[in-house]
């Protein structure tokens, strides 16, 4: 992210820590589309991503005091909506119930930033966006968190390394199968 900020992250969260709540907005206003569009694309709901958001931000303020400048403060972000995320689907699947997409015309889009910067490259292929999601839900969660991180939050290897724990090396192999993975699907 360009620094068109007054504070780093990790000066915004050293405020926060000495209590300045205001920097806990705008982290907030930071990090919460962000947020949003990697839960929803791990859960595939509205409603449940928005749910596990909450529990994220809340997460944020009540542990502000458990982050250590050791990693990036986006690093330690991830890492608590990847896990209330996972645990969300742990418990979808015991519950074991099937959930039907029930957006309405008045629910939010989120955005998939397009990385095609230049639209007259390539191939001039366009998916609507509940087939892309229908091909991340496709992908094993080991392979859906690493290509969800990479390519639509663009973060950078060694960060989805350190968010995923584990070795950089396996986060490109599981990049790299994904996408192989969501390439043949999106043929179909």
């Amino acid at each position: 992210m360009a620094n068109q900020f007054q504070f780093t992250d990790e000066e915004l969260m050293a405020r926060f820590q000495s209590g300045d709540e205001n920097a806990y907005n705008e982290i907030v206003f930071r990090y919460r589309d962000r947020l949003m569009n990697f839960i929803y694309r791990f859960v595939n709901d509205v409603e449940l991503a928005e749910d596990v958001l909450q529990d994220t931000l809340v997460k944020i303020f009540t542990h502000r005091h458990y982050y250590k400048e050791i990693a990036k403060v986006s690093t330690w972000i991830y890492t608590i909506a990847g896990n209330f995320s996972k645990t969300e689907l742990r418990k979808r699947k015991r519950r074991k119930i099937i959930q039907l997409s029930h957006m309405g015309k008045d629910d939010k889009v989120y955005e998939i930033p397009d990385i095609e910067r230049e639209p007259d490259r390539g191939l001039h292929v366009q998916f609507s966006e509940q087939k892309i999601q229908n091909a991340l839900q496709s992908l094993p969660s080991h392979f859906r968190s690493p290509v969800i991180l990479r390519d639509i939050q663009e973060l950078s290897y060694k960060d989805i390394s350190k968010i995923l724990d584990v070795p950089l090396g396996t986060v490109k192999s599981r990049i790299n199968r994904a996408r192989q993975q969501l390439k043949s699907t999106l043929k179909e």
